[in-house]
């Protein structure tokens, strides 16, 4: 089978891309690659192709390729399409491609332009390397997952966002296009080695910088972004809804007292760190006083970083995210708009999960 190939838009326009077909962060770099214009083809098992629902939209933007990975006639094929792409990305533990005959150095040795992204939790190397895991396992070494949660309460992970997403899809795609990039001075393709522990590591370092200088705590909910500050924390208000308080510098945290209707002179100073505890009732009384949307309306239009906790369901109401499309409908799922923009090269609007593979012979000829 054949599919018209849709004409691809963004700055990454041209670049070809195989992806092997996986789950979380390298399917989620791929998705985004393609949003801004990359042409992405994945290869799947013969069989596999991705089923109707909300789960696959991760597939989104990219065709697909059946391919019997253990058969090396089909494994010739498809280092037949690697050699004409610019990128490949894997999620394999280390060793799986170079046992299916797909490693990076046979891919490179086919293709020297090549860059070759690898997708893994611990990295290829290290005495984790070849271990199983899952987002919350790659942060919990990392000291990030012990620092999300309130006092005296268990860690909190953070959905799977700051392993998988974070420090996984998104590091590899910096490395990838960092390669890209050095590519066009040397000429040469290498390989990029994308760990999500590496990656949580390179998001906490403003918690690091800041135990360095002896202001973070090891215990939970007692510094300054981890709700440990009452002017950095959520609060309920009297309809059982949160409201987000992010006041931090002195002139913001001064537009939330007045929102708030307290006196500044009757409260302990902002920085004292010894009061917050008192002052957080104080803020929890007040919220608790009106709704969620009142509240909302009174810091509306000011600078006091106060916000409403939305739900996934209200998210696409919202008027800022509204007027920006931020959020899209595709196959009748929402999801979000390719991001960044840019202002001379925009990306198209993504499509849909591929529900039938095309014949790889037609790919790139």
């Amino acid at each position: 089978m054949s599919a018209p190939v849709t004409e691809k838009k963004g700055p990454l326009a041209g670049i070809r891309v195989v992806e092997f077909a996986g789950l979380g962060p390298g399917p989620h770099a791929a998705a985004l690659l393609a949003d801004l214009g990359a042409d992405v083809v994945c290869v799947q098992r013969p069989g596999v192709i991705p089923p109707e629902g909300p789960y696959d939209q991760i597939q989104r933007g990219r065709r697909v390729v059946e391919a019997n990975l253990k058969d090396p006639e089909q494994v010739e094929k498809v280092l037949g399409l690697i050699e004409r792409a610019d990128v490949v990305i894997e999620g394999f533990r280390p060793g799986v491609t170079e046992r299916m005959g797909l490693g990076p150095d046979v891919c490179l040795g086919r293709n020297e332009l090549l860059v070759y992204g690898r997708m893994t939790g611990w990295g290829q190397e290290g005495p984790l390397a070849s271990a199983a895991g899952h987002d919350i396992n790659y942060i919990s070494l990392t000291g990030v997952l012990h620092a999300i949660g309130r006092k005296g309460e268990r860690p909190v992970p953070p959905l799977n966002m700051v392993g998988d997403f974070g420090g996984g899809s998104m590091f590899l795609i910096f490395g990838i296009l960092s390669a890209l990039v050095e590519r066009q001075m040397s000429g040469k393709g290498q390989v990029v080695d994308a760990a999500m522990v590496d990656g949580a590591l390179a998001l906490s370092h403003m918690m690091w910088a800041f135990r360095g200088r002896g202001v973070w705590s090891d215990e939970r909910g007692v510094n300054l972004l981890d709700t440990g500050a009452p002017f950095y924390d959520t609060y309920e208000t009297s309809d059982g809804k949160y409201m987000a308080v992010g006041s931090i510098e002195p002139q913001f945290y001064a537009l939330l007292l007045q929102g708030l209707e307290l006196d500044p002179a009757e409260l302990p100073q902002q920085m004292d760190v010894s009061a917050w505890p008192q002052m957080k009732k104080v803020f929890a009384e007040k919220f608790l006083s009106k709704t969620r949307d009142e509240w909302a309306a009174i810091f509306l239009g000011t600078d006091a970083c106060v916000s409403p906790v939305l739900t996934f369901e209200e998210a696409p109401s919202n008027e800022h995210i509204a007027a920006r499309g931020s959020l899209i409908d595709l196959d009748g799922v929402t999801q979000h708009a390719p991001a960044p923009r840019f202002s001379r090269t925009p990306a198209g609007a993504p499509t849909p999960p591929a529900r039938e593979g095309v014949d790889i012979d037609t790919v790139w000829t």
